[in-house]
């Protein structure tokens, strides 16, 4: 068996007095790629520090054969020099190497390096690791800031390359596309699955359900250990004082699983009730800015509890779209009509709303005091803090301090404690854990309002939206139902790609993609929607005949006419919404159906 070619020994490490790892071992081998999970703050980006000798740990060792190169992106890099191509042979890549990488990354290699987009920075580091023929790749969420063809640009980069990669990252649809090894960063350990992250979930709630049957064998265990010693111990104390200090070896083992117990996030969004059914129509707008043309003749009407996509390269005017959309810019030209009893809580891709030297407590009450008013209660701030894995103590600290996870886990605070029927999400997902974004899928899923979401994470896409509106960069828009998959299935070639090459450096054919098997029911999400419908073309009917009786009453517009008015506007919507619960139940009873057979 040929040794790693980079691993760790029973490492160990401290950060003050909380223990960051304690006798981690990895092993990396050559030509592997692998990804690295754990949720914010279990110290991923603190073991990719160590692997690439940043760092020294406290205890353990590190080994890797002489004359190892490794190539490290950080989660925040830096560019240096005076053009993109000095940045990328700043790490001695030879020039003709650089120049192709930063090219299939889209870049200029004559490009200033000032004044960079956050996209930007992000290739040119990516392009200067890969061009520098590493034989370890240790990339800290890479895919963030890279609209998805770049993405698709750094998978087909990987696909090609000779170095063991080992990645951090967020995004569910790149590992299980690029990776063949997991590790898995939790309570100051790593454990190891020798498969693509594609079954990371499966292994690790299998993992997780024998630990809870651990704790709980171990609580059962100090109860019979705590009533015998109540029983016998008095009589027997010198005897029996090993039996003493095994209940309290116990009891410090379950106080330390207490506190490296994950927190439970409790997200929820809070309702301002109905928006009209008409959100936002835009018929033919264009918009442009100076030569750079981003719409062109684009319409589309957003109806409510739509939940809308919009994808394209960085740059191609997505956060403009919605803009327009929400009334914030005029088009040049066309129209845009918004519809009544908007409520709109958004996020945006900056984080303008954080100022750097503002401390958490500001940030979630900036009017003042220590209440948070969330879905229309007021709830103490430390509570509410804790609510999204804050402590207390982390309240008077500048947001400068915060991680990104933790900056976006604010911004979310800060926004969902908004009542809102309909939510603006601008890259969400960037720096958040995959705990989080399950989390906040679940949320979104169960939000009765309107979503539109720009985002790169083709499976939140997928997961969550009901159409996708693409843009080129170059004026030109199409709205297809769907998410990722169905829009790129429907349009192909829309965004004009090539697929992309290192020059002098054979590229090796993509790993062929697992068959997708196709479902064999209905998923939880669509279940549970099928039961509400059922229920609700079961009730409305009744609550229409007592409305319909009511309104029988001939003396009743004569004696209450607001009565009368309001009787009548509760059946024209009740009629209407069980027409669109008998539609939607029709089309989900069919899809069930038809899965069931195909089994």
């Amino acid at each position: 068996m040929r040794a790693p070619i980079l691993a760790l020994k029973d490492v160990r490490l401290a950060d003050g007095p909380v223990m960051l790892f304690d006798g981690v071992d990895l092993a990396l081998d050559a030509g592997v790629r692998a990804c690295l999970v754990g949720r914010n703050g279990a110290g991923k980006s603190t073991l990719l520090r160590i692997l690439a000798g940043q760092i020294e740990p406290d205890g353990g060792e590190r080994s890797l054969p002489p004359g190892t190169r490794i190539s490290f992106v950080t989660q925040e890099p830096e560019i240096t020099g005076a053009i993109l191509l000095d940045h990328a042979t700043g790490g001695g890549a030879e020039p003709h190497r650089a120049k192709a990488a930063l090219e299939d990354f889209g870049l200029d290699p004559a490009k200033s390096t000032e004044g960079l987009s956050g996209g930007e920075i992000r290739r040119a580091a990516l392009a200067r690791a890969f061009a520098e023929d590493p034989d370890v790749l240790l990339l800290d969420e890479p895919t963030n800031h890279l609209d998805i063809l770049a993405i698709e640009t750094l998978e087909a980069e990987l696909a090609g390359c000779r170095a063991a990669a080992l990645i951090v990252s967020h995004d569910r649809a790149f590992l299980e596309r690029v990776t063949r090894r997991c590790f898995w960063l939790e309570y100051r350990q790593v454990k190891r699955l020798d498969k693509g992250f594609a079954a990371f979930d499966e292994w690790a709630e299998k993992i997780m359900a024998a630990e809870a049957e651990e704790a709980r064998r171990l609580d059962r265990q100090i109860q019979r250990e705590q009533h015998w010693m109540a029983r016998g111990v008095t009589a027997r104390r010198a005897r029996n004082e090993g039996r003493r200090r095994r209940l309290d070896s116990m009891r410090l083992a379950k106080a330390d699983r207490m506190r490296e117990a994950r927190g439970g996030l409790s997200m929820g969004v809070a309702s301002s009730g109905m928006s009209g059914q008409r959100v936002a129509e835009a018929k033919a707008i264009s918009k442009a800015f100076g030569a750079r043309v981003l719409l062109k003749d684009f319409s589309t009407r957003i109806l409510r509890g739509d939940r809308v996509a919009i994808v394209g390269p960085n740059g191609a005017g997505k956060t403009t779209l919605v803009k327009l959309l929400l009334g914030e810019i005029a088009p040049d030209a066309g129209t845009v009509k918004l519809g009544t009893n908007l409520e709109i809580a958004a996020i945006d891709q900056a984080r303008s709303v954080l100022s750097p030297d503002m401390t958490l407590q500001e940030v979630l009450t900036p009017d003042g005091g220590d209440q948070v008013m969330v879905r229309g209660f007021p709830k103490h701030v430390v509570a509410y803090a804790k609510d999204f894995l804050f402590r207390e103590s982390q309240l008077r600290q500048p947001v400068r301090s915060l991680s990104g996870g933790e900056r976006n886990r604010l911004l979310l605070a800060r926004a969902l404690a908004k009542p809102s029927n309909v939510m603006v999400l601008d890259e969400p997902t960037n720096d958040l854990d995959m705990e989080t974004l399950d989390v906040l899928e679940d949320l979104l899923a169960d939000y009765e309002g309107t979503l539109i979401l720009v985002s790169h994470d083709r499976d939140f896409i997928d997961r969550l939206a009901s159409s996708t509106i693409g843009l080129d960069g170059a004026g030109h828009a199409v709205e297809t139902p769907g998410g990722w998959q169905d829009f790129t299935s429907q349009n192909p070639g829309f965004f004009g790609r090539k697929a992309p090459s290192l020059a002098a450096k054979p590229k090796a054919a993509p790993a062929p993609k697992p068959p997708v098997a196709a479902p064999a029911k209905l998923s939880y999400k669509d279940q549970r929607r099928l039961a509400e419908l059922e229920a609700l073309v079961h009730d409305l009917p009744g609550k229409l005949a007592a409305l319909e009786t009511g309104l029988g009453d001939p003396q009743l517009y004569t004696r209450d006419p607001a009565a009368f008015d309001r009787l009548s506007r509760a059946l024209e919507a009740g009629r209407t919404q069980l027409a669109s619960a008998e539609a939607e139940w029709l089309a989900l009873e069919e899809r069930r159906e038809a899965l069931e057979a195909g089994r």
